[in-house]
């Protein structure tokens, strides 16, 4: 296994250069997750082995549907919800209802999921932890979890039900080639400019043909032909930080995040090109389903686009309600916020 690289100082976390996610957005919805994860990371300096450590399952709680949630997805005709303190919400009627999952072993927060299949899918988040469901999230088992280290984990894509990439803090990356039983850790190279590599890697998300992508701090863009075992870097002309990606049926990529910035590409990642918004309002996820392109956003923006992404349609919701993921439906696209689906 990669030895993990030197964590940088927490004072380049809230550094004003623009050299790091949190500077402008720590009192921002989205922002939550990584900033409790610095603390962590923090507090863990004195804590007990691994073998020691035994996790607190999830709550169950009545009021489970109005947490916090960071990220969605389809397992089939099943949407899936993760969130704070291990959430995860099931619904099976395109989001008119959700339930809670029957099992979840940790109570750490979930950062991101992903579904290979109706029923094979993935939750990562703080703890570095990796959760698995072999039954569409009905019920889920630890693969993975570090709470010494404690890098969280802030995004998951699987190209099929065996081979699959989780990234997060620092520039951690996980490959796993057996459908999580094992995960490897992956050393990237550095960027081109510096020496290491240790931006925060806030996305990952595959095109259906193979490539992955990540997004990430100081305007990366990685791409992988080989199902995440080498990686090569794209330049995008941007030096902010972005937090979602997507990939459309005909293979445009696009990238969003801070302040409104949405990049697009029409060549798999070789080139970029900036897109007009007409948002100031950083972007937390991007959904992309028949030909649309659909984000979401602080301050409550939606950005929606027609035309593959070339441009946007701006709306505000009228209470500035924060909006942190968003999943497509037979019925529209549904936002999700710190106090959970919001109509």
């Amino acid at each position: 296994m990669n030895p993990l690289p030197t964590p940088r100082p927490l004072r380049a976390l809230f550094s004003p250069t623009g050299r790091s996610t949190l500077s402008a957005t720590l009192s921002m919805t989205l922002s939550a997750s990584l900033v409790l994860a610095v603390g962590d990371v923090l507090a863990q300096g004195a804590a007990a082995e691994p073998a020691a450590f035994v996790p607190r399952p999830a709550v169950r709680s009545p009021f489970a549907e109005h947490s916090m949630i960071l990220d969605a997805t389809r397992a089939g005709t099943r949407l899936v919800a993760v969130g704070e303190r291990g959430v995860v919400l099931l619904s099976d009627d395109e989001g008119a209802h959700w339930r809670q999952a029957g099992t979840v072993p940790v109570d750490a927060t979930l950062t991101a999921v992903s579904f290979a299949d109706a029923r094979e899918g993935w939750a990562v988040g703080h703890l570095g932890v990796i959760l698995h469901s072999a039954d569409g999230g009905e019920t889920w088992s630890v693969q993975r979890i570090d709470p010494v280290e404690d890098r969280p984990l802030f995004a998951v894509a699987f190209t099929d039900a065996r081979n699959g990439v989780a990234v997060g803090l620092w520039s951690l990356m996980l490959r796993t080639r057996d459908g999580g039983r094992t995960w490897e850790a992956a050393e990237l190279p550095p960027p081109p400019g510096d020496t290491r590599a240790d931006a925060n890697l806030m996305s990952v998300f595959g095109d259906g043909e193979g490539r992955l992508f990540i997004a990430g701090e100081r305007g990366l863009v990685l791409r992988s032909l080989d199902g995440g075992a080498t990686w090569s870097y794209h330049p995008t002309g941007y030096r902010g930080t972005f937090w979602s990606g997507t990939a459309l049926a005909d293979g445009t990529l696009i990238v969003g995040g801070l302040r409104g910035s949405v990049y697009r590409s029409t060549d798999n990642g070789e080139h970029w090109q900036r897109v007009e918004t007409g948002s100031q309002s950083s972007v937390t996820d991007l959904v992309a389903f028949d030909g649309r392109v659909h984000a979401v956003g602080l301050d409550g923006v939606s950005l929606d686009s027609r035309d593959g992404g070339a441009s946007f349609a701006v709306e505000r919701r009228a209470d500035r309600l924060s909006l942190t993921a968003a999943v497509a439906t037979a019925g529209g696209v549904l936002h999700f916020s710190r106090a959970g689906l919001v109509r």
